[in-house]
């Protein structure tokens, strides 16, 4: 790029180097009368122009790196442009632009390649900043160049445009595959000629069970759901009790082999036999998580037909033999028992419930409760002895496809695909069946601290959603601090519970599941004061994120705490959140 005359004689410069001043002489140095008359105070144009040859020289210009200089170009450099242009998608052309100051004229010659990806403007900025070009001629320079680079694209796109018709007029193109992919891209882009979208299943089947849950057949459904749990609970009791006998027996083979060591059988006889023994351990427990994912399959796949048929049903004003399917079914199946024969029993709860206001200007009214219970309590049936009918579940299996669900948070290990400790208590309270609706969706991969996976559950007493926040061993020591991972993990699943509307979240106030020596009573004020805090401080930030919608928050505490423990937590959470005071009136005679 260059600002200056043209002279005769012109040389064209190297490509990486710009020049200025008349007669296409080279950037290499400054001549020195420039020099002599900068220092002798002369010219301001001779000083401005001999300051951007310095910026030009060591490679200083804004937006030009260095070796990208625009420069002048001679016959030469002209002619092997012409003759690659055809060889490449990009064109270069030199755009060209007179303008006079004062007796003198200077023409501002610029390669420019096409299409241009560069905005106009910054273009346009660039040239005047780094050729120092005078402030009349910015408006000009701008519409001009403006105007050339549109006259010279369309000029492009006319060229492809015949040469493509060429392409077609000749046979180089087929016309059948160019209407094949005029047809996707109007598909594809254009909504009026898109294929209308498919009935999702989930969200058809969402739609049915919501309207049969709300309708007399609802407890038909809980009775049908409760008789596959008792089934399934069955067959977990009686893989329990296989998997006992099997390890009984091992260890009676076993304790024979290690009083046998020595005399007539060696270490690797030991070896040996432990490693058949694992096998055949593996090969049990394979079999039974065979047998029982065969089984669930099968419930599900019945449970599905069976609700889309007696919606049918229902729907047909015809059928007389409705109310007979809608009839409640008695349970016919008897209570299951744990492993360890011991039924489930209701064990004394502790509750205290608060209404609290949090918010700046715009309160928003939350529901707080305290709670000592088991965390699996949420998950397993309770049953009624005399019935079926799990009564408690109605709420919970009305609102399931609803935008008021029901969360846990389960603390586990960061190994995801394993099933050990309360996983797996989780998984037999359950029925160890899965979503009879929704698929688990995780990654298979271990994580960190702080992180949490999500299950999505449609059979569990009273919970929709699981979360299962990975925790160490560092909640169980007292120097955790509001930038614990644990805590940051309770942050994230809040928000979680604000953009996919759960309503209710059921969370550790210890961030722990069981008590231990260590837990003293100063821990557990400390570390639940901690929480507190830390919840509030969530809870006024879900007004940003949600908007204010009003929710349930249940803290709950181990089993074994003391109820004077649990009283003197229970006092602590009016101090740290806002609780609503009531007003009492009574009337003067």
């Amino acid at each position: 790029m260059s600002c200056g005359r043209r002279g005769r004689g012109s040389q064209h410069s190297p490509p990486d180097r710009p020049i200025h001043g008349g007669g296409g002489a080279r950037a290499a140095a400054p001549p020195r009368h420039f020099r002599r008359q900068v220092k002798r105070g002369g010219s301001a144009e001779a000083a401005n122009l001999l300051a951007a040859m310095r910026r030009a020289q060591e490679g200083r210009g804004r937006g030009w790196p260095r070796g990208r200089f625009p420069a002048w170009r001679g016959p030469e450099s002209q002619s092997k442009m012409k003759a690659n242009q055809g060889r490449s998608c990009t064109r270069e052309r030199e755009f060209e632009y007179k303008f006079s100051a004062g007796n003198q004229r200077f023409v501002l010659t610029v390669p420019l390649k096409f299409p241009v990806q560069e905005n106009v403007s910054h273009l346009h900025g660039r040239l005047m900043l780094l050729h120092n070009l005078p402030c009349f001629i910015e408006n000009d320079l701008k519409q001009f160049l403006s105007k050339f680079i549109e006259e010279e694209t369309i000029k492009d796109y006319d060229r492809e445009a015949e040469a493509a018709l060429e392409a077609v007029k000749s046979g180089k193109v087929d016309l059948g595959y160019l209407a094949d992919a005029w047809a996707k891209a109007y598909k594809e882009t254009t909504l009026e000629h898109a294929n209308p979208e498919e009935p999702s299943w989930d969200e058809d089947f969402a739609d049915v069970y919501h309207d049969l849950i709300h309708s007399p057949a609802s407890e038909t459904l809980l009775n049908l759901e409760h008789n596959y749990f008792v089934s399934i609970s069955e067959l977990i009791s009686e893989r329990d009790v296989e998997l006992k006998k099997l390890r009984e027996r091992q260890g009676a083979e076993m304790d024979k082999v290690m009083q046998e060591l020595g005399k007539t059988l060696t270490d690797q006889d030991v070896n040996e036999l432990a490693a058949q023994h694992f096998e055949c351990q593996q090969d049990l427990e394979n079999k039974w998580t065979s047998e029982l994912k065969q089984s669930t399959a099968i419930q599900k796949q019945e449970y599905q037909e069976w609700v889309i048929k007696l919606y049918q049903d229902l729907k047909n004003p015809n059928n007389s033999s409705i109310s007979d399917e809608i009839k409640v079914q008695p349970s016919q199946l008897r209570e299951s028992e744990e492993g360890n024969g011991r039924i489930y029993e209701e064990q004394r709860q502790l509750e205290e419930s608060f209404t609290i206001h949090l918010g700046a200007q715009l309160k928003t009214m939350h529901n707080l409760r305290l709670l000592r219970a088991d965390m699996l309590d949420f998950c397993k049936h309770k049953r009624n002895h005399r019935s079926g009918v799990k009564l408690h579940r109605l709420q919970t299996a009305m609102s399931l496809y609803s935008t008021s669900l029901c969360g846990l948070v389960l603390l586990v290990d960061n190994r995801i695909s394993s099933y050990s400790g309360i996983k797996r208590d989780s998984l037999n309270r359950d029925g160890g069946s899965e979503d009879k609706s929704k698929n688990i969706e995780r990654n298979q991969s271990n994580i960190l601290p702080g992180e949490f996976y999500i299950t999505r559950h449609s059979n569990l007493s009273e919970i929709h959603v699981a979360f299962h926040l990975c925790v160490d061993d560092n909640v169980r020591s007292g120097n955790i601090t509001a930038r614990d991972p644990a805590i940051m993990g309770l942050r994230n699943i809040l928000k979680v519970c604000c953009t996919h509307d759960i309503t209710t979240i059921s969370i550790p106030l210890l961030l722990v599941h069981d008590m231990s020596e260590e837990m003293t009573i100063p821990w557990c004020l400390k570390r639940a004061e901690l929480v507190f805090k830390c919840v509030k401080g969530f809870m006024m930030e879900m007004a940003s994120w949600d908007g204010g919608i009003s929710r349930t928050v249940q803290f709950l505490v181990p089993q074994t705490i003391s109820e004077e423990m649990f009283y003197q937590l229970s006092n602590m959470l009016p101090q740290i959140f806002r609780v609503s005071s009531t007003l009492t009136l009574t009337s003067k005679h």
